[in-house]
């Protein structure tokens, strides 16, 4: 059987998906009977325990597979459908590359842009023939663009209902609850998909099952790595580890934490005059010359085209 060039690229790239699919798949069925073995040949519950324990320690974890549990991503098949989307992003991107080499297109287009005058094709044709390949790499990183992206989206969140979050536990505080009464309270007032109220309410759950308070604010800070709750939680052990209520301590943390956010917004406001020059030069000054000036040039052409021809 005779295949073209242009079916030839799309056998290549069902070539990679099905490669990839298959890989993939083997991954996670291997993963899953190793971890069904362990548990299943664990000689000692409580060494079991300990694993699982430190399993979920997110200080224990690599570098990778922590990145993509601070940004959301906490399966066990994380990794590997990481892995495997970046793969296909990659054999997609290089599959794309050849079949747009293959067109012509990128000749047709190097040679409209010689053909239009000042030297601007000479500029433009290294990224004509590199746009493949330049498209190739950015679909490569998409799967990281995108964890990172919920990264920042999870610490903007953290840090937008933070402040609300301990003037509400200061004033229950105040008001005579205990700490883990108003956390309560706290959380059934909050929206149940913010990721802080979530973490929050595993803090209770580890709470519940035993592990010591000052280990669970530990691992709440390290479950998120935002640098507002990280302060918070060094001066909540603190508190725990001296005896001192935690009134007083939520009450001087969110204050804190106010003046903070204050004095963010003020730095933000100060660095904006700066920020506008960029916009002001490029953008809006060359409109202000063509409005005021234009006229006058034009006149001065018509008045020396005038005086040229007598």
């Amino acid at each position: 059987m005779n295949i073209d060039a242009s079916n030839r690229l799309w056998w290549l790239l069902g070539l990679w998906v099905v490669i990839l699919g298959v890989g993939g798949w083997l991954l996670l069925r291997m993963r899953r009977r190793q971890q069904i073995l362990r548990r299943v040949w664990a000689e000692d519950d409580a060494l079991e325990e300990r694993r699982i324990e430190e399993e979920d320690d997110p200080s224990k974890k690599n570098f990778f597979v922590r990145w993509l549990y601070l940004a959301g991503y906490r399966s066990d098949a994380a990794p590997a459908l990481f892995a495997l989307a970046t793969a296909l992003c990659v054999g997609a991107g290089m599959t794309v590359a050849v079949f747009w080499q293959g067109s012509g297109l990128i000749a047709s287009s190097v040679r409209a842009a010689n053909d239009v005058p000042g030297g601007i094709g000479d500029l433009a044709t290294p990224i004509l023939i590199a746009g493949p390949w330049i498209l190739c790499v950015i679909w490569a990183m998409a799967p990281w663009i995108i964890v990172n992206s919920e990264r920042k989206k999870r610490v903007r969140l953290v840090e937008q209902d933070l402040p609300t979050t301990l003037d509400l536990l200061a004033t229950m505080s105040e008001s005579g609850l205990a700490f883990d009464s108003a956390l309560d309270k706290v959380i059934e007032s909050q929206k149940k998909n913010r990721p802080l109220i979530q973490e929050l309410q595993t803090f209770q759950l580890e709470i519940l099952s035993g592990i010591a308070r000052v280990n669970c604010f530990r691992r709440l800070s390290q479950r998120l790595e935002v640098p507002s709750m990280s302060v918070f939680v060094s001066a909540l052990v603190q508190a725990e580890q001296v005896g001192a209520g935690f009134s007083n301590v939520l009450r001087i943390q969110a204050d804190d934490l106010r003046n903070r956010r204050r004095e963010d917004a003020n730095m933000l406001a100060q660095a904006l005059t700066v920020k506008l020059v960029f916009p002001l030069v490029i953008c809006f000054l060359p409109g202000i010359f063509v409005v005021t000036l234009g006229p006058i040039f034009m006149k001065f052409i018509e008045l020396a085209g005038g005086v040229t021809q007598r």
